[in-house]
């Protein structure tokens, strides 16, 4: 794999985020399994833009974006999402971004998982989470809490 990095998203990131969020294989492994149009996706994308308690990164590797990861915090943890673009697949970018994401969260993160998603499941496990519980066709990958400092914010 080539060199890959993080950067914020911004709103020109909108069509981007929005054909790999409408990719067949990203759907059926999503929450929200059906198509999402353009104004919806736009909405989206500004109110995340603004939520102080959102993080969406696109990742890049060598200036190509093959990828987006997010973290919304809520009561004391990160839950994440992920989602990689559907020609950087099955080159470890999910893995790489993820773990290189969780690295810099402080506090509890974790991720669900449907159960029919391996390479997800994969991803969070190489990311250093562990599998917490199974329940109705979904696994929770929790990584416990670490470094919370004081006063620091969130």
């Amino acid at each position: 794999m080539k060199s890959l990095r993080l950067r914020v998203a911004t709103g020109e990131d909108a069509e981007l985020l929005l054909r790999w969020r409408n990719d067949n294989r990203t759907r059926l492994a999503s929450r929200q399994a059906g198509e999402i149009g353009r104004a919806d996706h736009l909405d989206w994308l500004a109110s995340s833009l603004a939520n102080v308690n959102r993080m969406l990164m696109i990742a890049e590797e060598e200036g190509v974006p093959v990828g987006t990861v997010r973290a919304d915090y809520d009561e004391g943890a990160w839950e994440l999402s992920w989602t990689v673009a559907p020609d950087a697949r099955g080159r470890g970018i999910g893995k790489a971004m993820v773990t290189m994401f969780i690295a810099e969260l402080p506090g509890e993160v974790y991720a669900t998982v449907k159960k029919a998603n391996g390479p997800s499941a994969r991803i969070a496990e190489a990311a250093g989470m562990s599998l917490e519980r199974e329940a109705n066709g979904v696994l929770r990958y929790v990584r416990p809490e670490v470094c919370r400092i004081p006063g620091a914010g969130r």
